[in-house]
């Protein structure tokens, strides 16, 4: 059974930052690829950034570039979205996803609130 847990939302200010992280159990961590998304109120769930099972490979969203980095720790089977220079269009509830040959595991999800 693969569990997914998100921790590390919050309430800060525009400008400021923070560092989502998502801690990985069950299965092989280093043998999946690695995704945040975000789901803001009244709006579908969109992707962020992803990395891929090797850490090699890295992408993000339009909206996200320059501002956010995903990284994952093997060692520690966790991945992590630092976040930089915060919106208030960032707000929502961001999700930690795993992905290994067409499975998908997702966590419950973190609150972070931007606030203006």
């Amino acid at each position: 059974q693969v569990r997914l847990v998100e921790s590390g939302g919050g309430l800060v200010q525009a400008g400021d930052s923070l560092r989502l992280s998502c801690a990985v159990s069950g299965g092989i961590f280093s043998t999946y690829a690695v995704a945040w998304f975000r789901q803001a109120p009244g709006k579908e769930r969109e992707f962020v950034a992803v990395r891929s099972w090797n850490g090699y490979n890295s992408n993000y969203a339009d909206f996200v570039k320059g501002r956010f980095a995903i990284s994952r720790d093997n060692a520690k089977n966790t991945v992590y979205l630092q976040m930089n220079s915060l919106k208030p269009e960032d707000t929502g509830v961001y999700y930690c996803r795993a992905d290994q040959l067409g499975s998908e595991y997702w966590g419950q999800g973190t609150q972070v609130t931007v606030s203006s």
